[in-house]
């Protein structure tokens, strides 16, 4: 995130002031940044209604309480604004971020989208899985992980447990669960919340980006989101032809566990690590950016 110091001013005296006297305490600089921040705004082309992913096997419904944002309007969210590492938008189908707030906001969140065609993920032994046995083996994945993280020069990560235990829907063929995780000894731990819709071909990723102090607004969302998104016709879950389809070296339970996770689970906490103590460690710049910007 550039000009992080132009933020070290009072933010008491800003927020007490109308919007005009605010614009004018601050320094040219300040005011630079405030243009900026404006015109990013902006250019994103806020999309609601039925929404097709660019991949073309995939379309969202997204209601007013929600805007869906391109892969290109991703980018600038998730690497201008949360400080990612550039193509991280890019890599995605888009994101979708609730409306009642801006990307700037202190208690902004999102859901990035993605899709792993690796085939068809059979959901035959679902009702089977022990989910606090697979918990157990998950932990020690982790430790494993973490013990490279720490040589790599990286700080430790830790499994605490579920957030969410899973829940396979075998209706809808949506699964979802959200796992609690510390990275280093951060006090506010990471909330790795993940939807997958199993497809004829693939799955698609979805990642909630949040904290754990945000786990029960992200509850009160999640069947919102899950209703949200679909596969279109020919691609769905019960489109699969087993003369024809390749069927997954995986199912449901390698799902859970992460046997994907380099495209996963991971990379979402990794965003929310940088998005809550790489941008918004200044205490109440949140508030300050509400006073400024007009919501679309």
């Amino acid at each position: 995130m550039k000009k992080i110091g132009i933020f070290l001013i009072t933010l008491c005296l800003l927020i007490s002031l109308p919007l005009r006297a605010e614009e004018q305490q601050l320094t040219p600089e300040q005011q630079q940044y405030i243009l900026e921040a404006r015109n990013l705004l902006d250019s994103l082309n806020h999309q609601t209604g039925k929404v097709a992913l660019p991949n073309g096997v995939a379309s969202l419904d997204v209601p007013d309480s929600f805007y869906y944002l391109s892969p290109e309007d991703s980018e600038k969210v998730l690497v201008d604004v949360w400080g990612n590492l550039p193509g991280t938008g890019s890599e995605t189908l888009g994101m979708l971020l609730p409306s009642d707030t801006t990307p700037y906001d202190d208690n902004s969140w999102g859901v990035t989208i993605e899709y792993e065609e690796d085939g068809y993920v059979s959901d035959e032994n679902a009702d089977d899985l022990d989910y606090n046995e697979l918990l157990e083996q998950m932990k020690k994945d982790a430790q494993e992980a973490s013990k490279q993280r720490v040589a790599e020069g990286y700080e430790p990560i830790e499994l605490i447990g579920w957030a969410s235990p899973p829940y396979y829907d075998k209706t809808s063929n949506k699964l979802y669960w959200a796992k609690e995780i510390k990275f280093g000894s951060q006090e506010l731990h990471t909330l790795n919340y993940n939807i997958r819709v199993l497809g004829r071909k693939g799955v698609l990723v979805l990642n909630f980006i949040a904290g754990m102090d945000q786990k029960s607004l992200i509850d009160s969302n999640l069947q919102t989101v899950l209703n949200m998104t679909e596969f279109n016709q020919g691609s769905r879950y019960e489109d699969f032809d087993p003369s024809i389809d390749k069927v997954a070296a995986y199912g449901i339970g390698a799902l859970v566990a992460g046997k994907v996770i380099a495209k996963t689970g991971l990379i979402a906490a990794a965003l929310i690590f940088l998005k809550k103590f790489g941008v918004l460690f200044i205490i109440g710049i949140g508030a300050l950016f509400r006073k400024i910007f007009k919501k679309k």
